[in-house]
């Protein structure tokens, strides 16, 4: 399987520089005695494949990219920039990377690295504290910028190399696909008012919940249809059922399920505290909850759960997870903890102040180890994370470097080796990505995703994860820019993207989970309460994991009948059906999951690369390398190459699991130049795991 690309964005460009003697090359400064790069450019290509340079001295530290995005590269600040030309052939990113590495000799010292396109567009980024700082991305041909900023120079020199390099991304994932399950209609009356949605789901019994507004819902699954079909059931907790404070009144409505006990709880904001109830068995039955803990805010309040931190006090008999209760407040938010599942909780605890973080926070999520993050969109000029590491006594702030401040709520999850991924949506409505490998202390692989569907806008974010290496980031994005909250002139067509990762961040690949059904047309707000008709998704979606790894995504689903077809029924003008909120879930029915031990079984037959030269006869030699990566043996795999719209070779393969072939073919060429295409599985006789890498380009030119 090719590598999974980079996904780029549109990024804002950089500003227009004005120093003292500026150049492709030139060092930037401030009056100190410093050295810029040893050259001001370079090249690779499929057949030089690498080039270095160096620079430096540095005196004067520029710590601007790590609160704005990009760096500030006018005085006083300072930057080096190499103009790095990219020239590889068509195909060649299929199994190929471009690989940026920032090293220097004092690991006191620290420098980022910024990679930007011909137009000043961020496609990659590197602001670790590491040495050396790594930015991989694919080698599409081009010119670019690979920007080093001196953040902590201390007189430090640099020494840089881009080198082109087969792929090491994970092989084996095969890229996620959707089904969309929307409510049963006629016997759910609430199925239409959906806003801000929840979802949990119970490894013990393998249902799914779902909670908006004063309803909460079960999903059952049937996977031994395919795809799988779903059944829709009303559960909400009443007093016939145990619970005489559920669904009577709510300003803000969330579900958490934890799901290794099976516990699901349903909270309903009433102010300062929530009527909140629980439940061990899907909602058959329900007990009255406390709600959280006092004192409390009085707006977005979570709840999330997990094990404890071994640092404090531990489990209780009774139950064996600790669960938290967050809420906002006016100048900061509390956070409350229950050692008895919920049904109790504690006084409530500043998890941040006003001179550290203003703003909605996101959802609680706590990692294996116990550790608890709570996202925050608003903390000086960056998002960040609240982290508890001592089971909610204590509370640090930890900004992500690079983010800027946003109008959407970010998204926090935890893999199973304690590996943090952050998803957010910036100041310029991008959607992107951070990971942390050491609890919020330092981040790495900050990057923008969704730039295979040219997304300008994004809203929403949700994220999970499963294995240590494995992530999805959920959003809601158009390819529209300008004004998303302008209801009169916007036209947007929104629908849910899937972000997924299964190499720990370092490369992510995006799926447009509804393409042909949009979520929204037309603007979307989130201004709050002074919305007009196009706040009808309100705040936020949200996602969850089954104990077999497929990811789920509650959201409500604002485009419906007539809307789908039609682009004159938008958000702002209607009429009602584009005005929707109706409740769905986008569950996974294809592809490598979360869990790894619960990928499909399934073929899946790769073209692994492609190269064509032109012999001494004058003919074009094309070597063509086919991969099983699937775990059964395949037999009369069809292969197929072409020059142009002439099949130049065809023949058929037999492939042991995990076997590699190589075939030649030889065919005599005119013309100035050719442009080749290998197909494995042309016909599509094989129902693979992923449908995607089965091509290959190469373009040739040859003597006349």
């Amino acid at each position: 399987m090719p590598l999974a690309p980079f996904s780029t964005a549109k990024r804002r460009s950089v500003a227009g520089i004005t120093a003292i003697g500026v150049a492709a090359g030139a060092l930037i400064w401030t009056g100190n005695s410093t050295v810029a790069s040893t050259q001001a450019s370079g090249s690779v290509t499929d057949t030089e494949t690498s080039t270095s340079w160096t620079g430096g001295p540095f005196l004067v530290a520029n710590v601007t990219g790590r609160t704005t995005g990009l760096p500030d590269c006018s005085v006083p600040g300072s930057c080096d920039d190499f103009t790095l030309n990219v020239v590889t052939p068509a195909g060649y990113g299929l199994d190929h990377e471009m690989v940026v590495e920032v090293g220097w000799a004092n690991a006191s010292a620290d420098f980022d690295v910024y990679l930007l396109d011909s137009t000043g567009n961020l496609v990659g980024s590197a602001e670790s504290s590491a040495d050396p700082e790594r930015v991989v991305i694919p080698p599409t041909s081009g010119t670019y910028t690979v920007r080093v900023v001196p953040f902590a120079p201390l007189g430090e020199s640099y020494t840089a190399n881009a080198t082109l390099t087969g792929s090491n991304a994970t092989s084996t994932a095969a890229p996620a696909g959707f089904t969309n399950y929307p409510a049963t209609p006629g016997h759910l009356p609430s199925a239409n008012n959906a806003g801000e949605p929840s979802i949990g789901t119970n490894w013990k019994s393998g249902a799914t919940l779902f909670q908006a507004a004063l309803s909460t819902l079960k999903v059952t699954f049937d996977d031994t249809t395919n795809p799988a079909t779903a059944t829709w059931s009303h559960v909400s907790p009443n007093p016939d059922n145990g619970c005489a404070i559920g669904g009577l009144v709510s300003l803000d409505p969330v579900l958490f399920t934890d799901p290794t006990t099976g516990r699901t709880i349903a909270s309903q904001l009433a102010g300062v505290n929530s009527l909140s109830c629980t439940t061990d068995d899907d909602g058959v039955t329900w007990a009255p909850s406390m709600g959280g803990g006092i004192p409390s805010g009085v707006d977005h309040q979570s709840v999330g759960g997990g094990p404890y931190a071994p640092s404090a006090v531990g489990a209780l008999p009774t139950y064996p997870n600790i669960v938290y209760y967050c809420s906002q407040d006016i100048a900061t938010a509390f956070c409350a903890s229950s050692r008895d599942g919920g049904t109790t909780f504690g006084a409530g605890v500043p998890t941040f102040g006003l001179l550290e973080c203003s703003g909605i926070h996101g959802h609680i999520k706590v990692g294996p180890d116990g550790t608890a993050y709570l996202p925050n969109k608003s903390c000086g000029t960056n998002q960040a994370v609240a982290i508890s590491r001592d089971n909610g006594l204590t509370w640090n702030v930890k900004r992500v470097p690079g983010t800027t401040v946003g109008a959407n709520d970010p998204a926090a999850a935890v893999g199973a080796n304690n590996t943090v991924y952050f998803g957010y949506i910036g100041s310029d409505g991008q959607p992107g990505v951070a990971v942390s490998r050491d609890h919020g202390e330092t981040w790495t692989d900050r990057q923008f995703v969704g730039g295979e569907f040219g997304i300008e806008n994004a809203v929403f974010p949700t994220m999970v994860a499963g294995d240590d290496d494995r992530a999805a980031f959920s959003w809601i994005g158009t390819p529209t820019g300008g004004n998303y909250q302008d209801t009169a002139n916007f036209k947007g067509e929104w629908h849910l993207y899937i972000t997924t990762t299964y190499d720990g961040g370092v490369t992510w690949h995006t799926t447009d989970a509804t393409p042909n059904d949009p979520v929204q047309r037309g603007s979307i707000c989130t201004a709050g309460t002074v919305c007009g008709a196009d706040r009808n998704l309100l705040d936020f979606i949200d996602s969850a994991i089954d104990k077999q790894g497929r990811i789920q995504v509650a959201y409500a689903d604002g485009c419906i009948f007539a809307c789908v077809t039609d682009p004159t029924h938008t958000s702002g003008n209607g009429p009602i059906d584009a005005q929707a909120k109706y409740a769905t879930i986008a569950r996974q029915s294809s592809g490598s999951r979360m869990f790894a031990a619960y990928d499909p079984v399934s073929p899946n037959v790769t073209l692994s690369s492609l190269g064509v030269v032109r012999n001494a006869a004058g003919q074009l030699v094309a070597t063509i390398m086919v991969r099983n990566a699937g775990a059964t043996t395949l037999s009369g795999v069809g292969l197929q190459l072409l020059d142009g719209r002439k099949q130049v070779h065809t023949t058929s393969l037999a492939l042991a699991p995990g076997a590699v072939t190589t075939v030649t073919a030889t065919w005599s060429a005119s013309g100035a130049s050719h442009t080749i295409l290998a197909v494995v599985d042309p016909q599509n006789l094989v129902a693979e795991s992923d449908e995607t890498d089965n091509k290959a380009l190469y373009t040739i030119g040859t003597a006349r």
